[in-house]
């Protein structure tokens, strides 16, 4: 008996019908494979698990640590993700729509961080993001060498060793380490210069350290801006230079009257009529540079008359220094004499004619009544004043040397005689001072001691032993701070002839003190019996 087809039906077996069966159902199953991959991408997409601020093999600080961000495509998948290191749970702090890992506290070493977000579906994989990162919280080493400059005017190297370091910036300069050791050439020379170690975790080690430029010294004379527009007085000053006597001229910038020796381009100075054509300042300089002469240029500072007068009288009165009933201060030096050396706009205006000094060429910027006025301190006013005297006068020379280094000048501070040892009267603390300069210029004129002064009787009679002993002092008080002590010496007559003999006196003395150099004053800038040798 053979088996037919139902009543009605046409259909037969055939193996090519089979296949055509067959085809749609293997069509929805991929289909359905199809769509649940579609739906896997989808989902991952919409978790976006993602963490930032942590690459693979990475090395961090402690702190870096919590810095490390978990974020999702929608903040509210945050609530099913889960967060492991070294296979230990941990508590993520969740706000601002991420997870951070503040609070987590790891040791130094390797560790492993495992985010996971469970999938709603769960058919479907859950997002997962693992990093490995080593926690390093030890600074690399850091040691820099002496950084000494031959020239304010540059270059000055920069070297030293920074083990464990990665890079080394030095100011603002990246600098590469290589087997441990650093070097750097900076084109101009700062006061202070911060080298700093940074290693691959980022830590961090830096050392803030002073550039340390030593003077060259010298052996020069005082001539007022007057003087050298005399023939008369400046040819003898250019033979002395010849001969080899002096190898330094001082030239006042701006001296005790308040006027500036050339056309000065600061506003202020021009406004208030300070400037005095007494020499070109830049034909003056190539002329003395050509003979192979240092240039310094004195700036008296804050006895001032021109701008004292002119503040007073426009309003500006805080410029000025004030007695106690509110006028100007005047004592022996007239009315106006003494500018107010807390004021901002009085520090910058001597700042200014520094600076533009040091741009010229000056190769000193010597500065001199650097210092409030001689008198009872109880019956000065200086308006603006916030801290003591003495400070506020090494803050000036401070932010002074900060000006005219960059452009190539040294720094210094002519200074009572008797601040060594009663700094206090005029607002000069020796020490304090020499930390931000490059030399003191001590006045220790024999003339201006008292009888009695370091044990010398009659010290105006007595050069040698007077200058030996008050140089010593001031040697002493600068001692490890990096100043030179260069001292003013008397070639002049007050109360006793001074010619050949009692000049190299004092020279002798500040030599045999350790102050080999020198600059004499004679106020008429006369020095046919100063009697200097040839050097």
């Amino acid at each position: 008996m053979s088996h037919s087809a139902p009543r009605g039906s046409t259909a037969k077996f055939s193996p090519r019908k089979m296949k055509r069966v067959l085809i749609p159902v293997v069509g929805v199953v991929v289909l359905l494979l199809i769509a649940g991959v579609v739906t896997t991408i989808v989902h991952s997409r919409a978790i976006g698990l993602a963490v930032t601020d942590l690459t693979d093999g990475t090395f961090v600080t402690p702190s870096g640590v919590e810095r490390v961000s978990i974020t999702t495509a929608d903040p509210r998948e945050l609530d099913r993700v889960t967060v492991h290191v070294d296979g230990q749970p941990v508590k993520a702090r969740r706000a601002d729509g991420r997870m951070t890992l503040t609070g987590v506290k790891l040791a130094e070493g390797k560790h492993t961080l495992s985010v996971r977000a469970d999938n709603p579906l769960p058919w479907l994989p859950d997002a997962e993001v693992r990093r490995e990162f080593t926690v390093d919280a030890t600074p690399p080493a850091l040691d820099v060498d002496v950084v000494e400059a031959k020239s304010p005017r540059g270059p000055v190297t920069v070297r030293g060793s920074a083990d464990g370091a990665d890079s080394v910036l030095i100011g603002d300069q990246r600098v590469p380490v290589r087997d441990g050791r650093f070097e750097a050439s900076l084109a101009s020379v700062p006061t202070m210069v911060r080298v700093q170690a940074n290693d691959a975790a980022g830590n961090a080690r830096h050392h803030d350290l002073p550039v340390k430029i030593t003077h060259p010294g010298m052996r020069g004379v005082h001539m007022s801006a007057a003087a050298w527009a005399t023939a008369s007085l400046r040819d003898p000053v250019l033979a002395l230079a010849r001969e080899g006597r002096i190898d330094t001229v001082q030239l006042d910038i701006k001296d005790e009257s308040g006027e500036i020796g050339y056309d000065s381009q600061v506003p202020l100075a021009r406004q208030i009529g300070a400037n005095r054509n007494y020499y070109d300042a830049r034909a003056v300089l190539d002329e003395l540079h050509g003979l192979g002469l240092r240039v310094v240029g004195r700036l008296v500072a804050f006895r001032d008359p021109v701008l004292g007068k002119a503040s007073w009288e426009s309003g500006a009165r805080d410029r000025v220094s004030q007695n106690a009933w509110g006028a100007p201060w005047s004592a022996h030096y007239g009315q106006y004499a003494f500018t107010n050396f807390a004021n901002p706009e009085v520090r910058e205006y001597n700042i200014a004619i520094a600076k533009e000094a040091a741009a010229l060429g000056f190769d000193d910027i010597l500065y001199d009544y650097v210092r409030r006025p001689d008198g009872p301190i109880g019956q000065m006013v200086f308006p603006g004043l916030t801290t003591t005297p003495e400070q506020s006068i090494v803050d000036f020379l401070r932010d002074n040397r900060a000006a005219v280094r960059p452009l190539g000048a040294y720094l210094g501070a002519s200074v009572f005689g008797i601040a060594a040892h009663s700094g206090h009267d005029v607002a000069q603390d020796i020490p304090a001072i020499s930390a931000h300069v490059d030399y003191v210029a001590p006045m220790v004129y024999p003339s201006h001691w008292g009888s009695g002064e370091y044990g010398v009787d009659n010290p105006n009679a007595r050069p040698y032993e007077i200058v030996k002993a008050s140089v010593a002092d001031f040697v002493r008080l600068t001692q490890g701070t990096g100043a030179t002590v260069i001292p003013w010496l008397q070639a002049f007559s007050l109360g006793h002839a001074y010619g050949p003999g009692e000049v190299k006196a004092q020279v002798v003395a500040s030599a045999d003190a350790g102050a080999p150099s020198f600059l004499l004053w004679n106020a008429a800038c006369t020095y046919g019996s100063a009697g200097l040798e040839p050097a």
